[in-house]
């Protein structure tokens, strides 16, 4: 007859699990100790808290890795790889915007009760975030050098004179679902901190938490995005601004 458990021993098996080939191998003794004890958490949300900033941590630095190896493939252009290492970023970039819906299972009493925990400290200054923000002004250097100016191409060229749906067309399309997917997540970020504390409150470092919004609006890549209006804009102009109606009425 198999005994059953108390709540109290899973704590225990929570908090030291056994240590089997698997475990050793992920370091999970390591990687299981770096949240705070259960006996200390201000409030058992606080835990949800942590993993959930952790793990994207560890996304982020999954995807600096993968940019860089990009990086050091754009110059040989080597465009089947960078295009699979990009679809992976993208998925990542995916996978931590879902995973912000967990933090709103979090009342905005208990988020008060985890902030008092912080000290000083903001996501401003996460160390993944504050490393992946620096990397677009070097991919778009490298794709500019080795997929535009080696080719004699121009981003209009690439998306309308010489359209041809080719890897210079897919890889600018990579930079763009990076930023854009980057931007997403800063918008909804934006949306948990509006239902987790308010919009208009003071960070913790005394600055309105709407600042943030300055940084969402921030693109990479403006090149990518200004062409479409230019092609619009230019079309408009061939086609007319305004045509007949397909419906025959006026």
């Amino acid at each position: 007859m198999t005994t059953e458990l108390r709540s109290t021993d899973f704590v225990k098996l929570i908090e030291s699990p056994e240590m089997l080939d698997y475990g050793v191998y992920l370091k999970c003794d390591k990687l299981l100790s770096c949240q705070k004890p259960i006996s200390t958490l201000s409030t058992h949300d606080e835990m949800q808290f942590q993993i959930v900033h952790q793990v994207e941590e560890l996304w982020m630095k999954l995807i600096a890795f993968s940019l860089t190896e990009v990086m050091e493939l754009m110059p040989s252009q080597r465009s089947f790889k960078i295009l699979t290492l990009f679809n992976r970023v993208h998925l990542l970039q995916k996978m931590m915007i879902e995973q912000l819906a967990v933090l709103e299972t979090m009342s905005p009493k208990d988020y008060q009760e985890v902030r008092l925990q912080l000290g000083n400290g903001s996501g401003q200054e996460s160390p993944g975030f504050r490393t992946l923000l620096k990397m677009p002004a070097t991919l778009w250097r490298l794709f500019k050098e080795h997929y535009l100016d080696k080719d004699g191409l121009s981003v209009k060229q690439i998306y309308d004179d010489k359209y041809a749906h080719d890897e210079h067309y897919a890889i600018a399309e990579a930079l763009i679902e990076f930023d854009e997917q980057f931007q997403i997540f800063r918008w909804r970020h934006l949306f948990l901190i509006n239902r987790s504390i308010g919009i208009s409150a003071k960070s913790l470092k005394g600055r309105p938490v709407d600042l943030l919004k300055k940084g969402a609006s921030q693109r990479f890549f403006p090149e990518l995005w200004d062409v479409r209006s230019e092609m619009t804009d230019s079309w408009g102009g061939e086609y007319g601004v305004k045509r007949a109606s397909i419906s025959g009425n006026s």
